[in-house]
């Protein structure tokens, strides 16, 4: 097997801040054509959401993909736009789902334009997203796309299903999170290479760096809502628990732990789980059964795979855009946020 050499963290930094500019003029340029006959409230309102902050990983994702199947075009940012504009407007419903105050730092936009403004800038963008996908990928570039946006949908309810359930399995677990995250992250490799004119062989070897990068990133968002830090996640520690998520460190835990223990586990998640010292006690009891360390080599195997999907291209593609995507997968195992 070809061993990808991914870039470095330095240079995979500077790679994406000069890319996200370029997207970030794309997207720009994009809303002044698509918004010249709307209401200016909604021009304000998708400017507040888009360009608060954010890593742009998924249109970048969507960049490299293209480029390892040998795209060169501009057109490649205006498809790009298309990801992060879907990724915003999940943000931006999740936020009126959870009546959330803040989001990157600063008022989530429900609350500083109101929920009905939110909800028809997410749909605002969700549409957008959907007619660039068609324009730049095609009839089957938008089959990939709505098939992952539903699945999406489909994942949230498999996760309500399975709130406070202390019989949920790895294999249950893994099958909301592929819905979840892994399949629009998949897309988002997989669409980028229909762009580019990649045949079938080269989609499905993205598709699957994407879905197992989207696991990877998921599995390590889980571990961050019990070991980040709240002041660089800008999330509230341990939310996950108290809303009643059934994460894989906590799978692995109850898996593991003695009958006493699990006993225990179970009565703190069908409890008051956001009673003073709940987090705690389940924290400490994680850590003793080593639900951290294994749910973070599962992370490092994901990643590790994904990284494999990407030797069909060692000898065919542009080399920085290769090591690129590599780099990225690295990135998912190293971040803090």
């Amino acid at each position: 097997m070809t061993i990808i050499k991914p870039a470095d963290p330095s240079a995979l930094r500077t790679f994406a801040r000069r890319q996200a500019a370029v997207i970030e003029t794309a997207m720009r340029r994009d809303l002044a054509g698509a918004l010249t006959d709307n209401d200016p409230l909604l021009a304000e309102v998708l400017n507040y959401a888009l360009f608060g902050g954010g890593k742009r990983i998924r249109p970048l994702l969507a960049v490299l993909s293209s480029r390892v199947c040998g795209a060169t075009g501009e057109e490649i940012y205006r498809l790009a736009a298309a990801f992060e504009y879907l990724h915003v407007a999940t943000l931006v419903h999740d936020d009126v789902i959870d009546h959330a105050r803040d989001r990157r730092g600063r008022e989530s936009v429900a609350r500083k334009y109101g929920m009905a403004a939110a909800i028809l800038a997410g749909d605002w963008l969700h549409a957008r997203s959907m007619h660039l996908i068609g324009r730049f990928a095609g009839s089957r570039g938008l089959d990939v796309f709505c098939s992952s946006t539903t699945g999406m949908v489909d994942g949230e309810f498999l996760q309500l299903r399975h709130v406070a359930d202390a019989g949920m399995t790895e294999e249950q677990y893994f099958a909301v999170i592929h819905r979840k995250t892994a399949l629009l992250i998949a897309a988002t490799c997989e669409i980028g290479a229909l762009h580019a004119g990649a045949g079938p062989e080269q989609q499905a070897a993205l598709a699957t760096y994407g879905r197992k990068l989207g696991a990877a990133f998921q599995v390590i968002d889980d571990l961050l809502d019990y070991l980040g830090d709240a002041s660089t996640t800008g999330k509230k520690t341990g939310n996950d628990f108290i809303e009643g998520k059934v994460t894989l460190p906590l799978i692995h835990t109850l898996a593991a732990a003695e009958p006493a223990a699990k006993k225990r586990l179970h009565e703190l998640l069908r409890g008051d789980r956001a009673a003073p010292g709940a987090l705690a006690v389940v924290h400490r009891m994680i850590e003793d059964c080593h639900g951290f360390e294994s749910a973070r080599q599962t992370a490092e195997r994901l990643v590790a795979e994904a990284i494999d999907a990407l030797g069909l291209f060692a000898e065919t593609a542009a080399p920085e855009s290769l090591s690129m995507l590599g780099g990225l997968a690295l990135y998912v195992l190293a971040r803090d946020r």
